[in-house]
């Protein structure tokens, strides 16, 4: 078989066994994703008319500050769904299998291939349940077009990968699987200080550049502007930038953390 036929076939293999994992044990995916379900249903039903009044001058309603809020947690859910994965490769590499999968003739790349993929679905999995919560409470995209909507897809699964690939360098540069809980909490907190809740415009100005230069706010703001037919501006290519560049700073600090020999 050729090299690209291994590296697929033992992939796929990988992939499965990251699904089956998945679906024996649940709690910790549905613990993830209880965090930003509550946080909708918070922002909406106990914040939602005051955040509503704010940000429309004082002539919002609820449905206005839903629709604003729904993109947001959308990314916010596939920060926490990473953290998963950054636990589950801690894992993996304290309790041998890694060990012993080196001394299989298997491709040495498919284990962290197989991570990432897996992790990828759940987080677009998680995406469409959250969607579907924001869906159940009012949110409404009437205004978005097919392309737009593929649009939204495509970015979704994009920044999925992106925080995949760092959440896989934290999971093998941690020493245990509660280091790396820890290590990628950032995934779950950058996203409470961006523009999920409230516009960078409506925040204190020493703490805009903190909001603003981020990987999660450009992509808010992007997939808000797709789900809801408005204008996204500058907001797009930085979305795409971020995603770019912490896909490969994850791919390559990853690569060269599990490319060490063994201690």
């Amino acid at each position: 078989m050729s090299t690209l036929s291994v590296a697929v076939r033992d992939s796929s293999t990988m992939l499965r066994r990251n699904l089956l994992h998945a679906r024996r044990y649940p709690s910790m995916t549905l613990n993830l994703l209880l965090t930003p379900v509550m946080l909708l249903l918070l922002f909406v039903y106990i914040f939602g008319d005051a955040m509503s009044a704010g940000i429309g001058g004082g002539g919002a309603d609820r449905s206005e500050y839903i629709a604003y809020l729904v993109p947001g947690i959308l990314l916010m859910t596939i920060g926490s769904t990473t953290i998963g994965t950054a636990v589950s490769v801690s894992m993996d590499m304290n309790e041998g299998i890694i060990a012993r999968f080196r001394t299989m003739a298997i491709h040495r790349g498919s284990v962290l291939i197989g991570h990432v993929i897996g992790s990828v679905l759940q987080c677009v999995a998680s995406g469409v349940l959250v969607g579907a919560v924001g869906a159940a409470i009012g949110f409404r995209s009437v205004d978005a077009t097919v392309l737009e909507w593929i649009a939204a897809v495509g970015l979704i699964a994009l920044f999925a990968l992106a925080l995949t690939w760092i959440a896989v360098g934290m999971g093998l540069s941690s020493p245990n699987p509660e280091a790396a809980s820890n290590n990628a909490m950032p995934l779950i907190f950058l996203p409470l200080i961006s523009s999920t809740f409230v516009p960078v415009d409506a925040m204190p100005g020493w703490f805009r550049p903190i909001a603003e230069y981020q990987p999660f706010t450009p992509a808010i703001e992007t997939l808000r502007g797709l789900l809801l037919g408005t204008e996204i501006g500058h907001n797009g290519w930085l979305a795409v930038a971020w995603c770019l560049g912490l896909t490969a700073l994850g791919y390559f600090w990853s690569k060269s953390l599990f490319d060490r020999d063994p201690k």
